[in-house]
Formats: structure tokens, C-alpha cells, sequence
């Protein structure tokens, strides 16, 4: 029996509070990237609510410290992103039947912690569905836009976050959610393909690595459906 809206909203509000501080150690670097390239608190935190795509938005302003210019930064940052459509195309039970608002919402705050945590918790035995995404949405946007703001906002009395390593705090949280999708040797080969192709191609082809991630994600989704199918 599935909770009501606002108990499975809350809970998961609650259970993604632990990544929701590994966000915020990593905001406050974007804040501190954002403001070497001339960004205040104001259109910061404006773009991470209109955005809110973290490692996107990180590749945009690494783009424009190297001077790639603004174009190929938004490209840079739009193709990191692509994976962000294969994430919402499998919320098509979750988002069938809603009204518009709850659909744009929910496509709004998916991102890669509430995603797989909303897959961890079912994979658990415990009932998940679309509030529980939008509950750990709204936690995430709103810590990654205070976070980035005050990290802008205070740039120059902070701390260079990327030399002391606390910048790996997003990934590790990340990499520990993984943990938890692992369903023994079937997941595999997905895994594995994903690996290869996206670490070949980051390695052999002249291209941005962000495309060589995309195509990893679609060769190990491939790999999953075939699985699935056979």
C-alpha cells in the first residue's frame, strides 16, 4: 500500500539528507568556481534553481576558466546532461496520468542522488514512487542553491575546497548509492560495458569526455534492455 503524497514526500526529504551535505560541500566549490568567472551570489543561486544540474554546471564554468567561450561551454554542459533523458524516460510509470505541473516538476528535480535512491529504497522492500522523488528533489535544489550562493557570496574568505579533496564528498556519496543498485553477477554486464565504452572513448576519441559518458550510459542501457528482452 503506497504512503500518502506528503508522508512519502517527507520521508524522502528525510532520507536523502545525508547526500543533501555532500551536495553542499560540493556547491560551495561550484560557488567558488562561479565566482572566479565573474558570477555573483544573485545569478548563482538563479541558475542553479533554473538549471540545477550540478556536474553540468561545473563543466559550463570549467569551459569558460579554459576560454572555450560561452557556446561551447552551454554545449559542453548540455551534452553532460543528455543523460538526464534516459533517468526521466524510465520515470514513465511514475509520471503517466499526472498533471502537467507534477510531470514539469518531477523532470525538474530528477537528478542522479534522488534517481538512485529512489531505486535503492524499492530495491530495499520499501515503497518509493514520484513524491518520494520530488521530496529529495527539493531537498537537493534547495541545499544546492543556498550552497552555491554562499560559496559565490564568500569567495574570497573561503577555503580552495578542490585542494583539500573535499570536492570528491559528491562523488563518493554517489558511488556509495551504486553500491546499493548491485543485484549480483546479472548487473554486470551492463556495468561493465558502460565502463569500457565510456573510458575507451574518453581515451581514444578527440572529442569532449562528456560525450564518451553518454555513450557509455546508452551502451550499458543497451546492454540491460537486451538482458531484459532475452
Amino acid at each position: 500500500m503506497r504512503a500518502p503524497p506528503f508522508e512519502e514526500f517527507r520521508r524522502g526529504f528525510r532520507d536523502i539528507t545525508p547526500l543533501s551535505v555532500g551536495v553542499a560541500v560540493y556547491g560551495l566549490a561550484f560557488g567558488l568556481l562561479a565566482a572566479g568567472q565573474g558570477l555573483d551570489a544573485i545569478a548563482t543561486s538563479l541558475m542553479g534553481a533554473l538549471v540545477f544540474a550540478g556536474s553540468s554546471q561545473i563543466v559550463a564554468i570549467e569551459r569558460l576558466a579554459a576560454g572555450a567561450g560561452p557556446w561551447l561551454a552551454v554545449v559542453a554542459g548540455l551534452a553532460l546532461n543528455l543523460r538526464i533523458l534516459l533517468m526521466t524516460a524510465s520515470l514513465r510509470p511514475e509520471l503517466h496520468g499526472r498533471p502537467v505541473w507534477q510531470v514539469l516538476l518531477g523532470v525538474h528535480l530528477t537528478s542522479d542522488e534522488n534517481w538512485v535512491l529512489m531505486h535503492a529504497t524499492r530495491n530495499a522492500g520499501q515503497s518509493a514512487g514520484f513524491w518520494y522523488l520530488v521530496g529529495g528533489g527539493a531537498s537537493l535544489i534547495a541545499v544546492w542553491v543556498l550552497s552555491t550562493a554562499l560559496g559565490a557570496g564568500f569567495a574570497g574568505a573561503l577555503p580552495d575546497l578542490g585542494d583539500s579533496g573535499m570536492d570528491f564528498a559528491f562523488t563518493a556519496a554517489f558511488i556509495l548509492l551504486l553500491t546499493s543498485l548491485w543485484k549480483g553477477r546479472a548487473s554486470l554486464p551492463p556495468w561493465g560495458v558502460a565502463a569500457l565504452v565510456a573510458g575507451g572513448g574518453a581515451a581514444l576519441l578527440p572529442v569532449d569526455p562528456s560525450w564518451s559518458l553518454i555513450l557509455g550510459a546508452v551502451a550499458g542501457a543497451g546492454v540491460a534492455a537486451g538482458q531484459r528482452d532475452a
